[in-house]
Order: C-alpha cells, then structure tokens, then sequence
C-alpha cells in the first residue's frame, strides 16, 4: 500500500467527521430525546400536549400553562446501548484482519429539568434544562474501521425560558429563547505508511455557544382532550477548536480551526385523549430537519481555507408514537406506549461514527403520588435497532484514501429513568387541576 505525503496531508485530517452512534444517542443521529420520565413510559406519545408533565415543555413550551402555582420535575436517565460493527466482505485487506469493533456502545446518564410558576390567572413562567444532543462512543482502538473512527464525543446542555400566555379557556401558547453550548472531540487513526495495527490518531474539538427560540400552542377543544403542536429551532454554533495531528509532515493542516453547524429544528405534534375517568390514550408526532446539517467545512484559523469538511447529508427523521395510561388507584398511575423512527441515516450517509438506522421504542411507566406535593416517576424502554450496513472508501462520503470498509452494525439499547414532581406551596383544589393530567 503506497502512501504520499500529498495524499496523507488530503486524507489524513478527515478526522473531522462529525456523528455519533450512542449511548446517549437514542433519537435519530446523535439527537436525545431522554427529557421527561413520565412521557418515556409512553414512548414519548403525547409529549407536545403534556403527556410528560411540566417536562412537555421541551416539546411544546404552551405545556407551562398545564399546572396551577410552582411545579419542578426533575429526571435522571441511564441509556445502555450495545453496538456492534462487524466487519464484512469488501473491506481492505490490509485492515479486514484488524477484526470487528467490539461494543462501541458507552454507558450514559442524562440529567433534564423542568419548572413552572404561576404569575397570574393567564401568565406563566418556566424553565427547561437538558441535553439535546450527545454521543460517546468508543470501539476498540485497532480495528478494521480505525481509519473511520476510533473515539467519539458529543456533549450539549440547553437552557430554555419561556413564558406563557392562556388566551382563554380552550387556548394557551408560550415561546422563548433556547440557549445551547456545543461540544465535540473526534478521533479517527493516521494514514501512514507502516503496520495498520499501530497507527496514531488525530483529533478534532471544537465548542460552541448557540442561541435559538421555542414556540408553542396547547388547544383543549372539549374537556377530556388536548392537543399540543409545539417547535424548537435550529441553533447556529460557530464551533471553535482545535485538530491535533500526530506527526511533523501534516503539521500545517493542524492548529486552530472554525466551522459552522446549524443543528436540525423539531416540529412536535401531540394529542391526548380522556377515553374514562380513570384512562388516557395519547398520540405522538415528531419532524427532525437533520437536512439542515449538509456539508460542514472545517476551515484553519491561521490559513483561511478549509482543510477537511463534514459530509453529514442527512435526510428529515420522523417519529409516529401511540401510547396510553390508567389510574390504577388514586396513588398509582401505569402507562405504557410504543414508537417507530424513521432514522435520517441510511446507506448513502451511513459511517462508523453513526451507524444509525430505523428503530422500535417499546416502554412502560409507572407514576406514584407520595403524598399531595410529591409524585415519583419511573420508567423503562428498550430500542430495537434495525441492522445497518456500512460503506467506505472510494465513491461513498466516507472516503479516506481510497482505503474501503464494509460493515454491519448490529445494536439495541436498554434506558431506565426516575424523576419526581414536587409542588411548592399550598396544593390547589382538585376542581383547578387540568382536565387530562390528574396528578
């Protein structure tokens, strides 16, 4: 296998292919959906119209208007995924001996918060907290893909005031800023003319802060029904960073680098219908414009031109959840829902770093009222992931020196989540309590 200097400088720094396949990566791409324990028992059906409490509003901030006086929910989310890259026939020969990946799946816990607090008979305020996007993944060090990926990691944390508004007694709506941080650190191995078990890595951080808006309307057209349509927007991060190569020949195309990533906006669709006194039965859908992510250049602060670029063409994701919940005693409430994913991800933009594809959410829940201020959550999902192949090398959007990789990814993931909602202050009568939500 011949190697240049010229072909390393062109290939090598590809280091900057920004996914994730994840624990913490639960929705499409390297998305997180894991922002409310009580709507994950539903498979998130019914999220935009409040099936998830106070911590709809990462869906629909018009949820805020849902509960009298001051309501904190706060949740903590623990996601196992297992993932694994198989190497296939096609790939290199000098790599396909390195073997598989191993489980690149890292275990992950999410933290998300939500609170309200009642202003007035028509005003609200509110404040979510959460991560929207992460990835940490991290296969073995040499492997037959170590060209494509070794290391990844993915972090973000948003902070999401809004206000909202009950325009009558049918209507709310609410909007607000989205205040979101950004980080990644990438690492992939080195081209380089010498044994391809003992290559070096090159890296690639950046960090970013990004702001964008939410907005909301929460429309209850009889007593018993809700329907939620909610919208966070896109968030542009300049990312600013770093690439880290490990030998004095591809110096130049290291240093500090810029890009620019606009993450994908959501449109959330949700209705929760009262079936009995005691049964709800919620519908969930959810739009992902990964489209917005396109080709990202990496460009050198010091030289003004790019010296790598991101070919992340996804395509929209969408989300179809059905989900419903019974009141098995007034202490004890137990739900239970089921959601398919149409992944952005298929062969066309598929790499090592997000072997991402369409999935099955089937979980359950359960909600226990303590006592009048605090109600414990729980909650279980397990994801089906559909077998993903895996392209590389010459002719895909993966392409580092010309060097081939075939593969099929195999994984699911396993997610357990408990929170609490507590009320401060007296407990409003029940007559004041939302029609849907009875706790």
């Amino acid at each position: 296998m011949s190697w240049t200097i010229g072909n390393i400088a062109r290939a090598g720094v590809g280091v900057a292919i920004l996914a994730g396949s994840a624990s913490g990566a639960t929705a499409g791409a390297f998305g997180i959906r894991e922002q409310s324990t009580q709507a994950q028992g539903e498979a998130f059906a019914g999220a935009a119209s409040g099936s998830g409490g106070v911590s709809s509003m990462f869906w629909n901030p018009a949820v805020v208007t849902m509960r009298p006086g001051w309501v904190t929910e706060q949740n903590l989310s623990f996601i196992n995924l297992s993932s694994t890259i198989r190497t296939q026939p096609g790939t290199n020969p000098a790599f396909a001996g390195l073997g598989d990946s191993g489980d690149i799946g890292q275990g992950a816990v999410v933290p998300a918060g939500a609170t309200s607090y009642q202003l007035t008979d028509r005003i609200w305020i509110g404040l979510t907290t959460g991560a929207p996007f992460g990835l940490v993944t991290k296969p073995r060090n040499t492997w037959s893909g170590e060209l494509y990926g070794r290391s990844n990691r993915i972090f973000s944390l948003a902070f999401n005031p809004v206000i909202g508004f009950k325009v009558n007694e049918w209507l709310s709506i609410a909007a607000g800023p989205n205040i979101e941080y950004f980080r990644l650190t990438l690492r992939q191995a080195v081209p380089l003319p010498i044994n391809p078990a003992g290559l070096p890595s090159s890296f690639l951080k950046g960090e970013s802060w990004g702001v964008g808006f939410t907005a909301g309307a929460l429309i209850t057209p009889t007593a018993g029904t809700t329907l939620g349509i909610g919208y966070r927007s896109s968030v542009h991060h300049d990312l600013e960073g770093s690439i880290g190569v490990p030998i004095l020949a591809l110096a130049p195309l290291g240093g500090q680098v810029s890009a620019k990533l606009n993450t994908p906006e959501k449109v959330s669709v949700g209705l929760t219908q009262a079936i009995s006194p005691v049964a709800r039965v919620s519908l969930g859908f959810e739009w992902d414009n990964w489209t917005r992510l396109g080709t990202v250049g990496i460009v050198s602060k010091t030289r003004g031109v790019p010296v790598s670029f991101l070919p992340l063409d996804y395509k929209d994701g969408f989300t179809y959840s059905i989900g419903g919940e019974y009141d098995w005693s007034p202490a004890l409430t137990v739900r239970a829902g089921v959601a398919y994913e149409e992944s952005p991800i298929d062969t066309t933009n598929r790499s090592v770093r997000l072997p991402d594809n369409d999935r099955v959410n089937v979980s359950v829940g359960a909600s226990y009222r303590w006592n009048e201020k605090l109600t414990l959550n729980l909650a279980y999902s397990h994801l089906f992931v559909g077998k993903a192949r895996i392209l590389a090398g010459a002719g895909q959007d993966y392409n580092v020196q010309n060097v081939a990789f075939a593969g099929i990814a195999d994984g699911s993931a396993d997610i357990v989540s408990v929170g609490f909602r507590y009320v401060f202050g007296a407990v409003e009568p029940t007559a004041a309590a939302p029609l849907v939500r009875k706790y």
